[in-house]
């Protein structure tokens, strides 16, 4: 069992948004990614003059993990910590029962006013805390990236050249495979089903909610618009970071070589020994035909690398080789970025969901991601900026990846695909709830319907 942590209510924060108005929305965050894409919704509501806290679950606390509260400077911003800790089955039922607690809170401080958590993506808190939410006050949520579901080419031969692999993934027919990633899969899945508003990042993730029976709109109110997604907010926001040092000052031998593949593997089901090994494998060899590789050891990489015995084989490697790099996780997510976006790097090698969407936006890097489905199939066969590279073996992931280094043809197609996930989309969130102050965030099968609801008479029977 993890040790126990408490909640923490900063209450001046509290007060300085829940006593603005009778309407207030709650940031969710839980862990890295979050914090990226969740930022812009918080100065954008302030632009929009719509109360805005962040409530945080805590989940990523420490100085590395939970840097980026502080580095998109909505640190200051966090109004509750549910102080969340432990394995899965500890942190669903925590974020159960401090959502609770924090319900609580709301009804008795401030009764009348309505608020309204916005989670993010396929992260736990998008599953969980939609669902804790509405059982403890029958209100719904919104969500931020909704839609994500997993697809996969429908042919798919790893004994083929790599040529006629890209060309089926780019030009084949594709079909939905929800098995992976776990449990990111199950998160946006039940996260939708406690929603009130869905922001669809495409017209694929619409359709995806749609064909589940989620409504488009309800009379004349759209309830699954398309906005985009938030991390081209993000990236916009880092795009001119005064930085105190660069990455290559962190770093300098990614300024002394260039075409660097950057390698950042954690994806559970990416762990397991044989594809791990993979994966592994296929570093080694690219490092020994004489490729730049730099990977990057994550928490959970760093602990595969240890069950499986092959984490002093990566230390030699890197001692033994001006070409391989071997780092710890980026603190700062500009880094990534400034690495990115400077010409430096061929391409990264990632079962990052994130990352297949940054680099949709990024044209200077290649995305390959080392996976056999995709939530982000859109930047496969819609925008041709991405490639799958699963961990079949390690011969295969090597020679998918020289073939697309050598082919200029593969590697000017993937660089000149279009921009799938729009702009300034914190701000169309925000103003699509601006909007929707008069609504109530709950609704019963009678009043979708257009039947009037008597809002005087309750009945709490939980």
């Amino acid at each position: 069992m993890s040790e126990p942590t408490e909640m923490a209510v900063h209450d001046d924060r509290l007060a300085a948004q829940m006593e603005r108005g009778d309407y207030v929305v709650a940031v969710v965050t839980a862990t890295k990614p979050d914090f990226y894409k969740q930022a812009p919704l918080v100065p954008a509501a302030d632009e929009r003059d719509l109360p805005c806290f962040v409530l945080h679950t805590g989940q990523h606390y420490d100085d590395l993990l939970g840097h980026g509260l502080a580095e998109y400077g909505i640190e200051d911003r966090v109004a509750v910590d549910l102080g969340i800790r432990g394995d899965l089955s500890e942190k669903t039922a925590q974020v159960m029962t401090r959502i609770k607690r924090f319900a609580e809170v709301l009804d008795d401080r401030y009764p009348e006013t309505t608020v309204l958590p916005v989670v993010h993506g396929d992260t736990l808190a998008a599953g969980v805390v939609p669902q804790a939410w509405m059982f403890a006050t029958n209100q719904l949520v919104a969500h931020n990236e909704a839609g994500l579901r997993g697809m996969a080419p429908v042919s798919f031969d790893p004994s083929a050249d790599p040529e006629t692999v890209v060309a089926r993934q780019w030009d084949g027919e594709w079909e939905r495979n929800r098995a992976e990633p776990f449990p990111e899969q199950y998160d946006t899945f039940v996260g939708s089903a406690a929603s009130l508003y869905h922001f669809a990042p495409t017209e694929l993730n619409r359709r995806h909610l749609r064909d589940e029976g989620y409504p488009e709109a309800v009379g004349d109110r759209e309830r699954i618009p398309v906005v985009g997604n938030s991390v081209v907010d993000a990236i916009e926001m880092k795009k001119d970071a005064d930085l105190d040092e660069s990455v290559f000052d962190v770093y300098p031998a990614l300024e002394e070589r260039d075409d660097w593949i950057r390698v950042d593997i954690h994806r559970r089901a990416n762990l397991l020994p044989e594809r791990f090994e993979s994966i592994v494998a296929a570093v080694v060899g690219l490092v020994e035909d004489g490729h730049n590789v730099n990977f990057v050891e994550l928490n959970a990489t760093e602990v595969a690398l240890r069950e499986y015995g092959l984490r002093e084989r990566l230390v030699r490697l890197a001692e033994e080789n001006d070409n391989f790099l071997f780092t710890d996780l980026w603190k700062k997510h500009a880094h990534v970025y400034e690495f990115l976006e400077s010409g430096q790097c061929f391409a990264e090698l990632t079962d990052s969901g994130s990352m297949q969407e940054e680099l949709n936006h990024i044209d200077e890097a290649l995305c390959l991601t080392a996976r056999f489905n995709t939530d982000r199939p859109e930047t496969v066969f819609d925008a041709n900026t991405n490639l799958l590279v699963p961990p079949v073996s390690g011969e295969f992931m090597r020679e998918t990846v020289e073939y697309v280094y050598e082919d200029d043809r593969t590697r000017e197609r993937m660089t000149e695909g279009p921009d799938l996930y729009g702009s300034d989309v914190g701000e169309r969130i925000v103003d699509f709830l601006a909007e929707r102050r008069d609504e109530s965030p709950f609704e019963w099968a009678h009043e979708r319907q257009g039947y009037a609801a008597d809002a005087d008479r309750e009945f709490d029977y939980l």
